[in-house]
This record gives C-alpha cells, sequence and structure tokens, in this order.
C-alpha cells in the first residue's frame, strides 16, 4: 500500500510525555565512548555526578524522543535509511529533567518508484515544569521503497559545505567491538546493530555501529578538541550520513573552524571511507 500524502503531513504527536535520569545521560556519555580512560579529568564529569554537576553531551537530545520516524506510517521501514540529522540547543540540557515532546512531519518528496521517497521530520522537547524549550531536532529520511506515492517532488534542507582548504584540526576516537551492545541501550534496539545473523542479511560482517553513535561520536571529538569540554558551547549540530562505522574502527573527524562555525567530517582512514559529511557545529558567540 503506497504512502497518503495527506495522512503523512498530518502525522503529528503533541505533549508526548518522557522522563530522564542522571542514569541516561551518563548511559549516552558512555555509550559514545566517553571515558575510556576512567582517570581522563577532563570526562569523568560526564559519567560521574558526585562533586559536581552532571555534564550533559549536546547530542543527548538526539535519544530523548521515541520513534523520531516511527515504524507505522504504511512505508516499507526495513527500506528507510536515516539520512540527515539536525539538532538545535536553545540551553544546555539538565541531568535529569521531565519533558514534553512534540513530533511532526515537516515534508515529504516523492523522488518515483527508482528513488523512493524523501521525508523530513520535525521535534521539539520542553520542560514539563514551565514550558522552557529545551532543543528542536530536524532528520531527513529516505524510504528507498516508497516512491511514486504521487506527493510533490522536492529536496531538503541544502547540506553545509566544508571550506576548501585542509582541516584545521584533526581528531582520532577508537570505538569498542562492543559498543553498538552499549549504544543500543540509549533506545534503538534495531538488531542490526546486535545480531550477527541479521548484520549478515544486510550484507555486513558484523553488527554495525548506530549512524547515532557515530554523529555523537563527533560531537565528542569537537568537545574534546575545540571547546575543552565545555559542553555548554555547542547551540546546533547537523550532519549527513553517508557509510556505517564497523565497532572497532577508528573514527578520525576533521574539522575547520570559522568564527563560531566548525564545520566537520568523520572517516574512518582504514578503510578509506567517509562515514559523516556536511558537518556543521555552531558555538556560542
Amino acid at each position: 500500500m503506497p504512502l497518503d500524502y495527506d495522512e503523512l503531513m498530518a502525522t503529528k504527536v503533541v505533549d508526548l510525555p518522557v522522563s530522564y535520569t542522571d542514569s541516561d545521560v551518563i548511559l549516552y556519555a558512555l555509550g559514545i565512548g566517553m571515558c575510556s580512560n576512567p582517570l581522563d579529568p577532563k570526562e569523568l564529569p560526564f559519567v560521574y555526578e558526585q562533586g559536581a554537576p552532571l555534564c550533559t553531551v549536546p547530542t543527548l537530545a538526539t535519544v530523548l524522543v521515541p520513534d523520531m520516524f516511527p515504524p507505522d506510517l504504511g512505508w516499507d521501514f526495513g527500506n528507510v535509511l536515516h539520512a540527515e540529522q539536525r539538532l538545535e540547543l536553545y540551553r544546555p540540557l539538565p541531568q535529569k529533567a521531565d519533558i514534553l515532546i512534540n513530533k511532526w512531519v515537516v515534508d515529504a518528496f516523492d523522488w518515483g518508484p527508482r528513488k523512493g521517497a524523501v521525508i523530513l521530520f520535525g521535534a521539539e522537547g520542553r520542560l514539563a515544569s514551565d514550558d522552557t524549550v529545551l532543543f528542536h531536532l530536524g532528520c531527513t529520511v529516505m524510504a528507498r521503497g516508497d516512491g511514486g506515492f504521487g506527493g510533490p517532488v522536492g529536496k531538503g534542507p541544502r547540506p553545509h559545505r566544508a571550506p576548501r582548504r585542509e582541516p584545521d584540526l584533526s581528531c582520532d576516537i577508537d570505538t569498542r567491538e562492543d559498543q553498538s551492545l552499549l549504544f543500543r541501550l540509549t533506545g534503538d534496539r534495531n538488531p542490526l546493530h546486535a545480531d550477527p545473523a541479521t548484520a549478515a542479511k544486510a550484507g555486513f560482517d558484523v553488527p554495525i555501529l548506530h549512524g547515532m553513535c557515530t554523529y555523537g561520536i563527533a560531537c565528542r571529538a569537537i568537545l574534546k578538541t575545540i571547546c575543552d569540554y565545555d559542553y555548554t558551547l555547542i547551540k546546533s549540530f547537523d550532519a549527513r550520513f553517508t557509510a556505517p562505522v564497523m565497532p572497532g574502527d577508528t573514527i578520525t573527524t576533521d574539522m575547520w573552524q570559522d568564527g563560531n562555525i566548525v564545520s566537520f567530517r568523520c572517516t574512518v582512514k582504514a578503510r578509506d571511507t567517509i562515514v559523516l559529511r556536511n558537518g556543521k557545529c555552531t558555538l556560542a558567540a
């Protein structure tokens, strides 16, 4: 059954209650590899709450929205590809909070039966106590099996372009072979990230790392290299996913800094593969 454009555009959830605690903050930080050296004084405040307020990784916001793109839209969910992620933070995330989530379909484009459909989703998180807006999320999803449903032809947001010069800075971060098993506890239980048989059917030798984990590792690299771990500096974080990371890979994040804009790209040099591109991080001015 093809997608119904009108029904799709009417898809909306309002005031979905979500609560998170310091345990969720710590689990996310561990999931993106924070404090692999447990004596690191810069990363310990992201995973240990004693002595000072717990620091929150800005990209934690991306795992606070349940089913950002839900499986029951009438599409071929097994053929869905998360292509881009966008995040705008209006204030640093608290170390625990009760929040209300609004989420909706922003737009949908029909690229035809051979190319599929492009669907844009949005979400907003607000403090339940006083309705203060914490963050806004946007993501672009390729529904490769759902083109030809009769929707308009169009494109999503124009991707950010990195400067045409050598990177100003670079940061290597190792991933662990069991990292996808840990990161899946933040919410994405897709067996592609845990079950060798499922991974093999998809053409992979091993279960792959979550794209959102790679996204979080890129944020960690910028926190480490440019922000000196001041998580309050990051105001937005956008990127496009281009290839999977295998647990155990080393991710190299190349960065170009122009004022308060950091362009970035993530590569697995061992396979000469760009895994994340068109990255744009906006810092506090």
